[in-house]
């Protein structure tokens, strides 16, 4: 038996569910997104919402599979059981079982191994020699003098382009610059038409009625063998010493070449490509537009993680009895902690009632003791300011017959009667004589 050594109570980490599950989805997600996965199809079905669930196996695993409705829809053929097929898509955890879950963003027939393999590799030799590196991307012209197209005379993407540019902008003239798009001679043939506009871009001095600002390299869809021309090296090369900004367009959104590597844009059809350098007259209606996609990305990817859920809910429903108890004693919980915190309340507000009650009457008492105090204080001020006082000192008031009060000796006649009031009555006096000041 082998014994495992325990972590210390104090040092191990204790997980929730929900957050292991989340970080072992990142790891993944950081390990191995995006990835192309090849095995025989078992368990196939499809659920009402049009999302389709199976399991991916071989001799050695198996892996459960999640392709929502938008991926499933643009599937050219049937999936059935015991099909070999190559998918691409992205692992991760669906949490609410905690199961490993591949969700296939892409389906195709298995067959094509050897040429993966090629593209694989030239594609890691690019990349290592920074030929895909976002640093050396240019930005779209927004307003382009002229734009340049290669692509061959009898494809239907030559169609789509003319018409989105013509009911676009048709005041920008387009230079057509034909080349053969599949077959041995196709590299070639691509690498000399863009040359050719790379001398119209290099030179716009030179007299030349069209000034190239950016190209157009597309092709419409097909299998792996009829794109292999644009997984050319030399043509990557090629794309790479553009002097203008190169769009391609080549096959369906779920095509990638090493073209779509390499060029400044890479764009999901060539019709995109021509949208992508024709910005309508109405600027502020492209941004709503490219909002609202965001928007319906955004929405779409909500409803597909919501109707598996619903899936998943619909095929594991119990009785509803159950939750409908759930919420009831959630509802009484609730219903007891409102009740205890309104009593609390209550007994907190009749508390400070009854102590300010018990204050009040100590409070009205010192109140009305600070105002006795000032009034006798009052009452003292005044006393000393009495009249009375003064003539009780030997003083005495002296008045005319008039009432004017007699106060300097120059205001007195001889002979005059005087009227004297003293502290306990009045004497009334005559003048004899006035002496000196």
């Amino acid at each position: 038996m082998v014994e495992f050594p325990q972590a210390s109570a104090s040092s191990a980490r204790v997980w929730q569910v929900g957050a292991l599950c989340r970080a072992i989805a990142d790891a993944m997600d950081a390990r191995f997104n995006p990835v192309t996965v090849g095995g025989e199809i078992s368990s196939f079905t499809r659920a009402a919402s049009g999302h389709c669930y199976f399991s991916l196996k071989d001799e050695t695993g198996q892996i459960r599979c999640a392709m929502f409705r938008r991926a499933a829809s643009l599937l050219n053929f049937s999936p059935r059981d015991g099909d070999r097929v190559e998918v691409r898509g992205r692992l991760g955890v669906y949490e609410a079982r905690g199961e490993l879950q591949l969700v296939v963003e892409s389906m195709r027939p298995a067959g094509q191994g050897t040429l993966f393999e090629q593209f694989f590799k030239l594609k890691a030799k690019l990349e290592q020699e920074g030929l895909f590196d976002s640093t050396r991307k240019r930005p779209l012209p927004a307003l382009p003098r002229g734009i340049g197209l290669v692509t061959s005379l009898g494809a239907a993407a030559l169609h789509d382009v003319v018409t989105a540019l013509q009911r676009r902008v048709p005041h920008i003239p387009v230079v057509l610059v034909p080349a053969a798009v599949q077959g041995d001679n196709a590299p070639r043939e691509l690498m000399q038409a863009l040359s050719n506009l790379y001398a119209m871009a290099d030179a716009p001095d030179r007299g030349l009625d069209v000034t190239i600002d950016v190209i157009l390299l597309v092709r419409g869809g097909g299998a792996m063998e009829d794109l292999w021309a644009f997984n050319d090296e030399q043509l990557a090369r090629v794309l790479a010493c553009s002097p203008v900004p190169i769009v391609c367009g080549v096959g369906h959104e779920t095509d990638f070449t090493i073209a779509d590597f390499v060029a400044d844009v890479r764009a999901p059809t060539p019709t995109a490509a021509a949208e992508l350098v024709s910005e309508p007259t109405s600027a502020w209606l492209g941004l709503v537009v490219d909002l609202e996609s965001r928007m319906g990305d955004a929405v779409g990817r909500f409803l597909d993680r919501q109707a598996q859920r619903v899936d998943l809910a619909t095929s594991r429903m119990g009785r509803p009895s159950s939750l409908a108890h759930r919420q009831r004693l959630v509802l009484s919980a609730l219903e007891q902690r409102m009740q205890h915190a309104a009593r609390l309340a209550l007994q907190m507000k009749q508390s400070d009632i009854s102590r300010k009650q018990q204050e009040w009457p100590t409070r009205v008492q010192r109140a009305t003791l600070r105002l006795r105090e000032r009034n006798q204080r009052a009452e003292l001020r005044l006393g000393l300011l009495d009249p009375s006082l003064v003539l009780q000192r030997g003083y005495a008031w002296l008045t005319l017959e008039n009432g004017q009060t007699l106060g300097h000796v120059a205001q007195a006649v001889a002979g005059q009667h005087v009227r004297a009031t003293l502290a306990d009555g009045v004497v009334d006096m005559t003048v004899s004589d006035k002496g000196r000041n």
